[in-house]
């Protein structure tokens, strides 16, 4: 069992940055691919980037550019690096594990965390 809690949103000025950390227990963290989701009001939960065990990583291209995820084992943390933030950057940014795979895919993913809430004002 994984349990994940996000931290780091909050609201930032079109332009800014923000760093999110997703904070894992259980002693697999390691093994397990990460990945961050954003999910906007009224739309469906989306992929932003992943990371795996071996730390190869993925980014949305909306992203890309923009956004750097990272692992830290030692202190089994995910973060997610935000620059040039837009108002389109706003949604509730999600955190997940995969014991398997890094996919751009939710149905991947077997553990999530509660969310944390990005706001980006124009």
């Amino acid at each position: 069992q994984v349990q994940l809690v996000e931290s780091g949103g909050g609201l930032v000025q079109a332009g800014g940055s923000l760093r999110l950390s997703c904070a894992a227990s259980g002693r697999t963290f390691s093994n397990h691919a990460m990945g961050w989701f954003r999910q906007a009001p009224g739309k469906e939960r989306e992929f932003v980037a992943a990371i795996r065990s071996d730390g190869s990583t993925y980014y949305a291209d909306s992203v890309k550019g923009r956004f750097t995820i990272s692992r830290d084992n030692a202190k089994n943390t995910v973060y997610l690096q935000m620059n040039s933030l837009q108002p389109e950057d706003t949604a509730v940014y999600y955190c997940a594990a995969s014991r398997l795979y890094a996919t751009v895919y939710t149905t991947t993913y077997d553990y999530w965390g509660q969310g944390t809430q990005v706001t980006v004002s124009s």
